[in-house]
């Protein structure tokens, strides 16, 4: 059912995938983990029951079940330069590797299942703990990672780092109306499994054609960003819209990511984004705006 290939992985392997209707729009973007008698598939909240509806529809002579399991777990994340070193303080000893692979570390005496991720471009990490031992895994971090310079941070900071990172989140850059690969998705895809939903659509636009309009983005000349929904506009027509935007400390200059159509997707182009709250000079700039590391 979904767009990349599950069959071939080990327990301890996870990727990231796609769940698309017949005509390759996006109903879902998910994390797959494996382990050795389950899949965990990691939605966002707002979506998760829906989509497990439907995929619990085509189950015909599978033996599966799925089970929301939301409860019972809360998830840390912890990223930045030296997020190796404080998971090493706090006792773990071998940590996963490669993205989206994961492993049973024993951080002090608490059970956790360490995800290799990453939300802000940096070295992450998400660590999956039985939700009654959430605080005492929250305090100890905050403890042992303080003399590295860990800090906690809210959505605010979060939004920055990731829109710098040119990572696009679900139901706000793309939605239900996108089509999979107008969006960054090669991480989502892969283009040698056999037969799933949408991928018709997929390999059609892939070996044989293009998408109209591709997320991609802007930046500004001063620190002033426009709200999210803005108008793009290029020689007084309309060209495409803002999905996200934000003032990037890194850059010192206001960034945003935009869909726009194809033929304004070079980078360096000048574009002038528009609503009712102001105009905006900006320039087309291939993503990420900032590479870490």
């Amino acid at each position: 059912m979904l767009t990349n290939e599950i069959k071939s992985l080990q327990p301890g392997q996870g990727c990231e995938a796609a769940f698309l209707t017949a005509q390759g729009k996006v109903l879902a973007l998910l994390r797959v983990h494996v382990l050795s008698d389950r899949v965990y598939l990691e939605l966002d909240d707002d979506i998760k029951d829906r989509i497990l509806e439907m995929l619990d529809r085509f189950l015909i002579s599978e033996r599966a079940e799925f089970h929301d399991v939301t409860a019972g777990w809360t998830i840390l994340s912890i990223e930045g330069p030296r997020a190796s070193e404080i998971l090493h303080e706090l006792g773990a000893d071998t940590l996963p590797e490669l993205p989206m692979t994961h492993r049973e570390c024993l951080l002090g005496d608490l059970s956790v299942r360490v995800v290799r991720v990453g939300e802000t471009g940096e070295i992450g990490f998400d660590l999956w703990i039985p939700a009654d031992g959430a605080a005492v895994l929250w305090a100890r971090l905050v403890e042992v990672g303080a003399p590295f310079g860990l800090r906690p941070i809210g959505i605010t900071a979060l939004n920055i780092l990731r829109v710098e990172a040119g990572i696009p989140w679900y139901g706000v850059d793309v939605t239900e109306e996108m089509l999979l690969l107008e969006a960054p998705s090669e991480r989502f895809i892969s283009l040698t499994k056999g037969c799933y939903v949408g991928q018709e659509v997929v390999a059609r636009i892939t070996y044989r054609g293009h998408v109209n309009r591709k997320l991609t983005g802007l930046t500004f000349p001063d620190s002033a960003f426009p709200p999210e929904g803005a108008g793009v506009f290029g020689d007084e027509r309309e060209i495409g819209r803002v999905t996200s935007a934000t003032y990037s400390p890194t850059l010192k200059s206001g960034v945003a990511l935009a869909l726009l159509r194809r033929d304004w997707l070079d980078p360096g182009k000048r574009v002038e984004v528009r609503s009712p709250a102001g105009t905006w000079p900006a320039e087309v700039t291939t993503l990420p705006f900032y590479r870490r590391g």
